[in-house]
């Protein structure tokens, strides 16, 4: 494969639920379609860890987060293992970040060549909340999702634009700049993650009174889960809907309004491209670094496994890609480190052979069986949560606490747990076999709890944490966080 350019553009908080080339009945996505019309979809991408902090380390460095031990929205990546983005600098290419980061800092060397308008995490910490899990604590934050859901203007959505800008303009200028070796533009957005209010333009495309109801909405099907049980208690979100009569229907045409603003954007960067010149040079990638239960049981953000959390949409095109394809093998975050490296034309040293990840290309093209493992140890788990995917079948092992078992393609709600029938005692246990193979699930809950205590103790306690309090998102730059 030809070495190439590569513009990677990660949203926030996508669920690949919510797009139109992913079977969405509703959305407005035509810039992700016709980049997925001419590429690679992935029909089912996850993320290694649904929550930011880990999600994006993982991403990052393309390590499980059991191995970089970066937990939580409160134990930032600090440039301490090697990135992608070293891998592309110490090889002499370009490689610019633009917009949300959510490492420790810019002082770190996170390995990009320059960091422009970067969101890293509150004063270099970010949410020590996160570390309380022995026991939970109420996030009473996230009773504002609810309230402040609707038409309007938000400082996410002007970081967006600001960003799309700078990156238009970073592509106009390599128009000129032909020579040397192929670049990296890694273009972050922060939409849509919450807060979920959207700009009348895009709000408008969504009336509130066609907005589907989520699955599972009523409290009678809600799962009955000790894991789903605590989360629910302690990301109150529901309880804030509860309180304010409209607010799901408002909130639920924010985020699609969001999600249609994102796309916008990436058409603006798909344009940039074409009129500098670099299409049949570039290859591009789309994904988010976790999903959005969107009310979906009852539940908002992310922090689950279910598909609505810890899918992500995952699509890729350029030259020598096959165009217009869906591939069903199971990837996760942790493959864009190697292809990131390979399409920019990087040889793997002896380190990277040894991580988990496999080029994009090449899983579409071959079909390899592999395990794809996404787990939690972040706000609101009340014990470690480990995915991973065999065929259909999706297991979930908690820590302590009974596992699930579903089968996506008869059940793609995850109704039916079938962990807990008899008859499938057989596949649990060989699923089990293939988590240990990758993970000690037990080993690794017990280490990030200690780590987490740790960080409470050097802190100067759970007391003092509790008298901060918590904030609901982080700030763009120039900004201060709001807690509760």
């Amino acid at each position: 494969m030809k070495p190439s350019n590569v513009l990677f553009i990660l949203s926030d908080e996508h669920s690949r639920r919510v797009l139109g080339c992913y079977g969405h009945p509703m959305i407005r996505t035509p810039n992700l379609d016709r980049l997925a019309a001419s590429g690679i979809r992935f029909a089912d991408a996850y993320c290694n860890s649904p929550i930011c902090v880990p999600s994006r380390a993982s991403l990052a460095t393309g390590q499980y987060v059991h191995k970089i031990r970066f937990w939580d929205n409160g134990i930032p990546y600090d440039g301490s293992v090697p990135s992608w983005h070293h891998r592309l600098k110490q090889a002499g290419h370009e490689c610019v970040s633009i917009g949300k980061l959510h490492f420790r800092s810019i002082d770190d060397d996170n390995g990009f060549t320059e960091e422009v308008m970067p969101l890293h995490v509150v004063e270099g910490i970010g949410d020590p909340a996160g570390w309380l899990r022995e026991p939970l604590v109420e996030r009473r934050a996230a009773l504002r999702l609810a309230r402040d859901a609707g038409p309007g203007d938000s400082d996410y959505q002007g970081y967006d634009g600001r960003i799309t800008d700078a990156a238009v303009d970073w592509l106009k200028a390599r128009a000129a700049s032909r020579d040397g070796k192929p670049w990296a533009l890694f273009v972050s957005l922060v939409c849509p993650h919450f807060p979920l209010i959207a700009r009348p333009e895009w709000y408008g495309l969504y009336p509130e009174d066609k907005v589907p109801t989520p699955a599972l909405y009523d409290p009678a099907e809600w799962p009955d889960h000790p894991y789903v049980r605590a989360i629910r208690e302690c990301q109150v979100y529901q309880k804030g809907f509860a309180q304010h009569p409209g607010s799901l229907q408002r909130a639920l045409a924010a985020y699609f309004g969001l999600v249609s603003y994102v796309d916008h954007n990436v058409g603006r960067l798909m344009n940039a491209l074409d009129a500098a010149g670099l299409t049949d040079t570039t290859r591009i990638i789309y994904s988010s670094d976790h999903g959005d239960n969107l009310g979906t049981r009852g539940l908002w953000g992310k922090s689950t496994m279910y598909e609505e959390s810890a899918g992500v949409p995952m699509i890729v095109a350029g030259p020598e890609l096959p165009q217009g394809q869906v591939c069903r093998e199971p990837v996760s975050l942790l493959d864009v480190f190697p292809s990131v490296l390979k399409w920019a034309g990087v040889a793997p040293n002896p380190a990277d052979r040894r991580l988990p990840g496999l080029p994009l290309d090449e899983v579409a093209l071959t079909a390899p069986q592999r395990t794809v493992l996404c787990e939690y140890h972040a706000a609101g788990a009340a014990t470690g949560a480990f995915l991973i995917r065999k065929g259909p079948f999706k297991y979930v092992y908690y820590a302590g606490i009974p596992a699930q078992l579903f089968d996506l393609a008869a059940d793609p709600q995850e109704t039916r747990d079938l962990a807990k029938e008899p008859g499938y005692a057989g596949l649990v246990a060989d699923c089990h076999k293939e988590l240990r193979a990758v993970v000690d699930p037990d080993a690794a809950d017990a280490l990030a709890k200690a780590d987490q205590r740790a960080r409470i103790a050097a802190y100067g306690g759970r007391e003092k944490i509790l008298q901060l309090g918590s904030f609901g998102h982080s700030p763009v730059p120039g900004t201060k966080a709001v807690y509760n």
